[in-house]
Formats: C-alpha cells, sequence, structure tokens
C-alpha cells in the first residue's frame, strides 16, 4: 500500500511538471505568434505618410534621369513609357524611387517624383491589413503620379546645353553616396546622351573618350559611382556625327572609370 502511494504521488508530480511545460509551451508560441503578426503589421503600416517610405529607411534606392531638353518622337515616348513601366515594376516593396528632370544648367535638377513602393493590395497579409486601404494607397501615392509623369514625356523644350555629366554626379551624391553599404541602387538615365557643356562637348569633340579624358570635364564632374547599376535608354537624333555604337562605347567607358556597373545601352525606337 505505502509503495503504492509512493508511485502514485510520483505520476502526480510527472504530471504536474508535463502540464506546465505544456502550458509554458503553449504561452510561448501565443507570444510568438503575437508579436509575428505585430511585426507583419508594422511592416505595412510604420512608413512616413508623406513619402510612404519605411520609417528606418529604403530597401533599395532607384533613381531616374529624364532628359527631355530637346523633344523626342511619339514612337520613343510610346517606347520610353513601356520601359518606364518595367522600372516601376521591378521596384521592391519598401524601394524608393526619386526621378530627376535635367536643365540646361549644371547641377540644377529639377524633381518630379520621391516616394517608396508600398505594395498594392496584392501584397499585403489579409489578416494584419487591410487589402483595398493598401491598394489605394499604393495607386493614389506611388502609381498614378508616375502614371502621370510617363504621360508627359513628349513635352521637353530645347535648351542650349545637355549637362548629363553633372546631373549624374548631383543624383549620385544627393541619393546614393548616402545610402548603406550593400543597398541595391540602380540609375536610369532616358537621354539621347549627347553631353553639350563648356568643359565637354560631344558636338564639339565627338565621341573620342581619350578628348573628354584631356578635357575640363574629366575632373569636373568625376563623382564615385561604386555600388550603382548604371542603365541608358537612349533616344535617337537624326544626322550624327558619330554612330549610336560610338556614344554607347564613350559612356560605358565613363560609367565604367567612375567604378560604377554598366547594364547596358537600349537604342529606343523612333528618331527625331
Amino acid at each position: 500500500m505505502a509503495r503504492r502511494k509512493r508511485r502514485s504521488r510520483r505520476g502526480g508530480s510527472a504530471g504536474l511538471i508535463i502540464a506546465t511545460v505544456c502550458l509554458a509551451v503553449l504561452s510561448l508560441g501565443i507570444v510568438g505568434a503575437y508579436g509575428w503578426l505585430r511585426y507583419k503589421a508594422n511592416g505595412n503600416v510604420a512608413v512616413d505618410q508623406a513619402s510612404l517610405c519605411p520609417v528606418d529607411g529604403p530597401k533599395a534606392e532607384t533613381a531616374i534621369l529624364l532628359d527631355v531638353t530637346d523633344p523626342i518622337s511619339d514612337t520613343t515616348a510610346l517606347d520610353l513609357r513601356n520601359q518606364f513601366q518595367k522600372i516601376v515594376t521591378d521596384v521592391p516593396i519598401g524601394g524608393a524611387i526619386d526621378i530627376y528632370a535635367l536643365t540646361e544648367k549644371e547641377g540644377e535638377l529639377i524633381q518630379t517624383f520621391h516616394g517608396c513602393n508600398p505594395g498594392s493590395g496584392a501584397s499585403v497579409d489579409e489578416w494584419t491589413s487591410n487589402p483595398r486601404l493598401a491598394q489605394a494607397r499604393w495607386e493614389k501615392g506611388f502609381q498614378k503620379p508616375l502614371a502621370d509623369i510617363a504621360g508627359k514625356l513628349t513635352e521637353g523644350e530645347s535648351g542650349r546645353l545637355s549637362p548629363i555629366m553633372a546631373a549624374i554626379q548631383k543624383i549620385n551624391l544627393e541619393v546614393f553616396a548616402s545610402a548603406p553599404h550593400g543597398l541595391p541602387k540602380r540609375l536610369y538615365i532616358a537621354s539621347d546622351m549627347i553631353e553639350h557643356t563648356a568643359a565637354f562637348s560631344n558636338y564639339r569633340d565627338g565621341a573620342s573618350y581619350q578628348k573628354y579624358q584631356h578635357s575640363p570635364a574629366n575632373d569636373r564632374f568625376r563623382t564615385s559611382l561604386d555600388g550603382v547599376t548604371v542603365k541608358i535608354l537612349a533616344f535617337q537624333r537624326p544626322n550624327m556625327k558619330f554612330s549610336m555604337e560610338d556614344l554607347a562605347n564613350f559612356w560605358a567607358q565613363w560609367i565604367k572609370s567612375n567604378s560604377g556597373y554598366f547594364d547596358g545601352f537600349v537604342r529606343l525606337e523612333g528618331i527625331r
């Protein structure tokens, strides 16, 4: 009888320990699940209301330089709008996009858009967020402004100068230089890519990179594009004194000499 009682006490103690452990595991599971839901919810709402960027900083940086200092054809504009849409689609959720318009004054750009992709209604968790509100925020704050910019690509006015290098330098200093190391950084340049300043001009000096190296522009417009991927969307102009291939090689050398990664020279359709 005494031995049975002792075994019964041991069994009761073991059962109590197992129940306590199970309750602790269950509690941790509940706390963990609650924390995970809060984490996911915070990932959707913890953004700056003006830019829709995460409060802890963008997850990627994309900049676009639009050079419409000279008009482009309707065909070129349509091709560019298609390219533009692809660029916007590739911006990750939480990634920033900055759009600048070139002016004829060195280093003076017009910023036409700054914001982050907050994610559409299809990208949010319906358990922690409201897909309808997320979709409305995405359309109003991100998609529509970019679509409006794409729709105005043929409204360029002829300018006296085209300081493309100075514009790249300015964007690099404003957007990329302060970005954390390792953050994805991409620069797209939509332009005829004909540099024309007092320091160096493709009209005057051709597409000779050697002539550029011996010009004042070599020191004046140098900039560190380390970690920046650069892709060019080129407009074609008539009666050029050099080929588009020569111009592409010129800019490939310029980007590489400034420590950037050259991701291609896309010749857009149409000519004007």
